[in-house]
């Protein structure tokens, strides 16, 4: 995640975030739920691993429900902003996963190249990266440290906001269910839409993790602009 996109995420957004995702993303615990499923699934029940986790800050639901699944996973978990980390580390601390997590401020290109992670997930971050050489270089960092076949999910928005007014509607919709009136409704979207840049369809996606070094994505979550995915590095040579 850039400077920029980290500067978003400050102590006031911070303070907020558990709720607002919630009502944001519909299915949010779903999407985290589903990912650890979908992880375990290829590395199998019961198995050892270690898990790179890009953009960990926040509620720590990726990790806490990956940990709950698989007792024998651990993870390195990275993120720029301050006060998202913070807020992590004290959800896995209540859920007294703290020991098997290591957490990094800071970015990914500052954790060791080498191909040492059986896993990787990032969920809620391609989008706010400003464009595509960015996203490129985001997931062909998250590639180099996983090993040949390791399974990566990927997470976030995707199409463009005003390719679909009927989502944006229900998007907006969603708030007034969770009893937001118009203006703080107009402000939510505000900050939801404020220097996002979603990957503009599915295939641009699917291209973006091609170049990266990953095979075709399954897709196994959606929710209106949201999906969820998983791929695997390509082993090399392939």
């Amino acid at each position: 995640m850039s400077k920029d996109s980290a500067a978003k995420f400050d102590s006031s957004r911070a303070a907020e975030y558990a709720r607002q995702s919630r009502i944001a993303l519909a299915g949010y615990d779903a999407c985290h739920e589903l990912s650890a499923c979908m992880l375990s699934a290829v590395l199998g029940a019961g198995t050892k691993a270690r898990l790179l986790v890009v953009g960990a800050g926040g509620t720590a639901g990726e990790i806490i429900a990956a940990a709950t699944l698989e007792p024998d996973w651990s993870f390195v978990a990275v993120d720029p902003s301050p006060p998202m980390l913070e807020l992590a580390k004290a959800e896995l601390a209540a859920a007294g996963l703290e020991q098997r997590v290591e957490p990094v401020l800071g970015h990914l290109a500052e954790i060791s190249i080498t191909p040492s992670f059986d896993a990787a997930i990032m969920i809620g971050v391609l989008h706010h990266l400003k464009d595509d050489e960015a996203k490129s270089e985001i997931l062909k960092q998250i590639a180099t440290r996983l090993r040949p076949g390791a399974p990566l999910v990927l997470a976030g928005n995707y199409r463009t906001y005003a390719s679909q007014p009927l989502l944006m509607k229900a998007w907006a919709t969603r708030w007034r269910m969770n009893g937001a009136g118009p203006e703080e409704i107009e402000a939510k979207m505000g900050k939801i839409l404020q220097g996002a840049e979603p990957p503009r369809s599915e295939e641009a996606i699917a291209i973006l993790l091609s170049e990266a070094g990953f095979d075709t994505p399954c897709r196994f979550f959606s929710s209106l602009f949201w999906g969820a995915w998983l791929t695997r590095r390509v082993p090399d040579g392939l």
